[in-house]
């Protein structure tokens, strides 16, 4: 995956939405791009709050959108509650990042970022503990949903496969 290919792409857009599933690279790749990233994992309500955290995002891309600042408050997956306020300044590029920003509505740079599922879920029981594979496994199915009803993977400009 390269940096290079997305930035070349950018086409004077302010937002570069990295998606696909859980596992993939998304986050890698958002922290190579040099822009202030918005992790989407940040905003989902725990293993079922895939909608709640597009939605939670679309509200903060509108007040960016608008030149306002925006922010939100953070999920902490350890205390699986709501935590401390993040603001979040508009910026010439915002990279948002996570399952689910290819479904937001704003002009940006859609990247698709896949591996296959064996990896994917290895690499989050890697991070996660052999405990939450019950977890993983329905996340890939719920996000597999998303990216079904949106048609994420079709409609990326750029697609990469780690």
């Amino acid at each position: 995956m390269t940096t290079d290919a997305v930035l070349s792409r950018l086409l004077g857009r302010r937002f570069v939405l990295v998606d696909g599933p859980a596992g993939s690279g998304k986050t890698t790749l958002a922290a190579s791009l040099g822009a202030p990233v918005i992790h989407l994992d940040d905003l989902y309500e725990g293993w079922t709050g895939i909608q709640q955290g597009i939605d939670q995002a679309q509200v903060l891309v509108d007040a960016l959108v608008a030149g306002e600042p925006g922010g939100y408050r953070r999920f902490d997956w350890h205390a699986y509650a709501y935590a401390e306020w993040v603001p979040v300044s508009p910026a010439p590029l915002l990279v948002v990042e996570g399952c689910g920003a290819g479904s937001l509505r704003v002009d940006g740079l859609l990247v698709w970022i896949e591996t296959d599922v064996e990896e994917r879920l290895r690499r989050g029981l890697a991070r996660d503990g052999d405990a939450y594979r019950d977890n993983w496994l329905d996340w890939q199915a719920l996000e597999q949903s998303i990216f079904e009803r949106d048609g994420t993977r079709e409609r990326a400009e750029l697609q990469l496969t780690t």
